[in-house]
């Protein structure tokens, strides 16, 4: 980038200054004697001009040749520059969605004024949520994900090319013994279930791998599936000759993107192995096919794969999409602490468009008439290992009306905490065609907001606080009415 960097910056420095004196593209050309099309290449940042023509151009503009050549931008391009300066290039792989670097220059290039308004927007909105680096990385994965409606052929490919190589049959549920034999036999892995765990401060992580030696820690209470996700998923990077890599589930921090999207990369092979998709196009057809939701046959569904409740349900964010054509659905992950009234949604993801629960970082109370939320009060209550609730939520806005199904289990690493996960599907007649029993009239369907303070439903009896949002937008209505009127008065 060092190169292009140069030549852009000259480039918008020239174009500035002969803006600040009023002059066109012709007139600097003529004043100059340098032809219009080579002064357009400079401003765009294609090249940058030899000192003697920099000396000329500093002559006709009355400026110092210094300023011409010096990288530092004034207040107006700061912002530009500051973009320009990091490493946002280079760290998101832009190809995966399409851009061409040179494209994002040409755009900066061609509305400079625009671009770092904007840029200084963004600056401003970030620091003010306190999005991280991190933050912006997944929320960049997210947009991949949601690009290319979760499923990736090439990676489920790759899951099929480990099960073949070490001949792993995947229509029977994968033990972890069998994958830990290959990660020693294969790889000389070292993998040790002692130590991690009895060390205070790292009581939360489930594993952490030691590159050099090839040596795998694992938490000693990691239950059967969550080891064989770990192994599966460090089979995964290994087939697939990933250097740049997180070594800590969950992750500490990310320097890079790569580290990001080759973790996604792995897990998702990963899923792709513990959860065969043969055997989920199957039995979800079946499931859908019925009048009625067979609630056993889901929950056998489940617990036919040696995965977690949450692997499960975000391996249905690629099945749902590539084998039903269910692309218009949305993914949830709820933590709740026992005692407490908070709610946090730690994780997301919305294909198609951005559906109505979402995310909010301005502490609101998201609606208890949630599947999501509701769930946690009956596995509290019950005190089973997993409690699981289907309901279709219908929003304020017309038609718009979801299928959810939501899991709660226990976090085995927290005392009183519990996790919920919740795949939503929107209703429209397609999806009815596909799964028949959404016309079971003994479902449950119940009106829904996204937060309290932005819900319209008068007769709430889950409500934590008034409609505050809708109240000031009202007021602010009735104002607006009454200028109205009162303009039109003294027309």
């Amino acid at each position: 980038m060092k190169e292009d960097y140069i030549k852009l910056i000259f480039g918008l420095k020239l174009r500035q200054i002969r803006n600040d004196k009023d002059l066109s593209l012709y007139g600097l050309s003529k004043l100059s004697g340098l032809s219009k099309s080579y002064l357009n290449e400079i401003e765009n940042g294609k090249k940058y001009p030899k000192p003697d023509k920099i000396v000329l151009l500093a002559e006709k503009l009355e400026v110092p040749y210094d300023q011409l050549v010096s990288l530092k931008l004034d207040k107006k391009l700061a912002p530009i520059g500051r973009l320009l300066e990091s490493n946002v290039f280079k760290e998101i792989p832009l190809e995966l969605f399409g851009i061409k670097e040179r494209h994002l220059i040409e755009l900066v290039s061609n509305a400079p004024d625009k671009v770092s308004a904007f840029i200084s927007t963004i600056i401003e909105i970030a620091q003010h949520y306190n999005f991280s680096k991190e933050s912006f990385y997944l929320a960049s994965l997210r947009s991949y994900q949601e690009a290319n409606y979760n499923y990736f052929k090439h990676l489920e490919d790759e899951a099929t090319a480990i099960a073949n190589r070490f001949q792993i049959n995947l229509s029977s549920s994968i033990k972890s013994k069998d994958l830990k034999e290959i990660l020693i036999e294969e790889y000389h892995y070292k993998i040790n279930a002692e130590a991690l765990g009895h060390q205070h401060g790292l009581e939360n992580l489930r594993s952490v791998f030691v590159p050099k030696s090839k040596t795998l820690l694992v938490h000693h209470e990691v239950d059967e599936s969550q080891r064989t996700f770990i192994y599966a998923k460090e089979l995964a990077y290994q087939h697939l000759k990933i250097e740049q890599r997180v070594n800590t589930f969950p992750w500490l921090s990310f320097d890079s993107f790569d580290p990001v999207l080759n973790n996604f990369y792995a897990s998702y092979v990963a899923g792709a192995l513990i959860l065969s998709k043969q055997i989920l196009d199957i039995k979800l057809k079946a499931i859908f096919e019925k009048d009625t939701f067979d609630k056993s046959a889901f929950l056998q569904l489940i617990n036919s794969f040696n995965a977690s409740p949450e692997s499960f349900y975000q391996r249905l964010t690629n099945i749902l999409p590539a084998s039903f054509g269910i692309k218009n659905l949305f993914f949830l992950r709820h933590t709740h602490q026992v005692g407490t009234d908070d709610y946090w949604l730690k994780k997301e993801l919305h294909l198609a468009h951005q559906h109505s629960p979402r995310a909010n970082e301005t502490d609101e109370h998201y609606c208890r008439r949630w599947a999501s939320i509701k769930v946690f009060k009956k596995i509290t209550s019950s005190n089973k290992e997993h409690e699981m609730d289907i309901q279709i939520s219908e929003f304020p806005e017309p038609d718009v009306k979801y299928l959810i199904l939501s899991s709660a289990t226990k976090d085995p690493f927290k005392d009183g905490h519990y996790r919920s996960i919740t795949i939503g599907m929107f209703i429209d007649k397609s999806l009815e065609r596909k799964i028949k029993f959404i016309k079971d009239p003994s479902l449950n369907s119940y009106k829904v907001g996204v937060t309290c303070e932005r819900c319209s439903i008068t007769d709430c009896d889950v409500r934590k606080s008034p409609p505050k949002h809708l109240i000031k937008q009202e007021k602010h209505n009735q104002v607006a009415n009454l200028v109205r009127e009162l303009m039109h008065e003294f027309e």
